[in-house]
């Protein structure tokens, strides 16, 4: 069995500007993930959640407190050319916008193979090896690799960037509104892919959305967010049954209002 991993933020606050345009996205907040945990980050836009998100994988870095990974400060991983890929291949980032996170001149089957030959050094067919089976897990047609990003719908580059991420075998997922621009029918099976992924691997989720079904369908608990300050954390069925703070209730008073459950496993266009 592979040792546990954990993710951490300590004190961690994210400032921009200065005197009186000072701007405060994220407020001080302790938080964890390991590869045992799945952990929903739920909040309207601009409540900071992405700006966290980016905080936890070193894109951005936290004006006070401190972002680890098993005790060594991702600033520092960052700053070597082994940390950085020690922290690449145990932390895997899937971000909203999967159209920008292509290079549109190469394939998807180049974008593909690139974090397997930088992080985990495979080429070749044995590269082949990890990328087809992730392809079918995702539902996706393995012709589709010769193809360009430009030439996929929205639900299928998605599913390219959940894929890229996998074939790296992270010990923690980071997905950042991954479902939020999908139609139902593909959120609900994207939704399962990640949440059996994650189950079946022993691979821990930070799963970011403002979206609170989706959320509360694959995260074992919750942590709410408004305009940058967490106002609500706990295990995911007590917050949905016993909210205590107004925002958490007029999110699910909204969720309510709505439909109950996912309809998930519809097959992804």
């Amino acid at each position: 069995m592979s040792r546990p991993v954990s993710l951490r933020a300590e004190g961690v606050m994210r400032a921009f500007g200065r005197g009186a345009a000072r701007h405060v996205a994220v407020h001080p907040l302790d938080l964890e993930i390991t590869s045992s945990t799945s952990l929903g980050i739920v909040g309207e836009s601009g409540s900071g959640k992405s700006t966290l998100s980016r905080l936890l994988v070193g894109l951005d870095q936290p004006t006070e407190g401190t972002v680890t990974l098993d005790g060594a400060p991702v600033a520092q991983l960052l700053g070597t050319r082994f940390g950085l890929r020690d922290l690449r291949r145990t932390v895997q980032y899937v971000a909203q916008d999967t159209f920008s996170s292509f290079d549109p001149r190469r394939t998807l089957r180049d974008a593909v193979a690139t974090p397997l030959r930088v992080l985990r050094e495979l080429e070749g067919a044995t590269a082949e090896a990890e990328i087809l089976p992730v392809l079918d897990l995702l539902r996706l047609d393995r012709r589709m690799l010769d193809r360009y990003p430009s030439q996929l719908s929205g639900g299928q580059r998605q599913r390219f960037a959940l894929a890229r991420s996998l074939v790296v075998r992270p010990r923690i997922l980071l997905c950042d509104e991954v479902v939020s621009a999908l139609d139902v029918s593909v959120q609900g099976a994207v939704l399962n892919m990640i949440r059996d992924y994650c189950e079946e691997h022993g691979v821990g989720l930070g799963f970011v959305s403002h979206g609170l079904p989706a959320t509360a369908f694959v995260a074992d608990e919750l942590l709410v967010m408004c305009r940058g300050a967490v106002v609500e954390r706990g295990p995911t069925q007590q917050v949905l049954d016993r909210p205590t703070h107004p925002y958490t209730i007029s999110l699910l008073d909204a969720y309510r209002r709505g439909p109950r459950h996912l309809v998930p496993l519809a097959e992804p266009a």
